[in-house]
């Protein structure tokens, strides 16, 4: 049985998916693009606004679900430019200064609405 998790804080879907899909004891969390929902814009900064804002995000999936970043089991990063790599390891590390998850990092031609930086993750309850 699975269950959607939808936080009001972080961005709708913009397409047929859900925020979040908790089964058994695992949470599934969908790619976030750094778009603020306070006021439905997209973080256009430098590289390290748009990923603080993505972690924003998947921080707001994860509360409303009554998980931390502490519960999270693997994250994948999909980027624009692998040049970017290290400014955008410096921002996501700070939420991961104990125990980091498992991680995969991706060099994409293309994210949604031209964005540089997307991440995903799976938590467990």
């Amino acid at each position: 049985m699975k269950e959607i998790i939808n936080s009001p804080k972080a961005p709708a879907p913009i397409g047929p998916y859900s925020q979040a899909i908790k089964s058994g004891n695992t949470l599934y969390v969908s790619g976030q693009i750094p778009i603020d929902e306070s006021n439905g814009s997209l973080v256009e900064g430098s590289i390290e606004e748009e990923t603080e804002q993505v972690m924003k995000n998947l921080g707001y999936i994860l509360e409303e679900a009554g998980l931390t970043f502490e519960h999270v089991l693997k994250c994948s990063i999909f980027v624009s430019s692998m040049d970017n790599f290290g400014r955008i390891n410096e921002v996501y590390g700070k939420y991961f200064q104990n125990n980091p998850p498992a991680r995969e990092t991706v060099e994409v031609s293309k994210l949604p609405k031209g964005v540089n930086v997307e991440i995903s993750c799976i938590a467990t309850f």
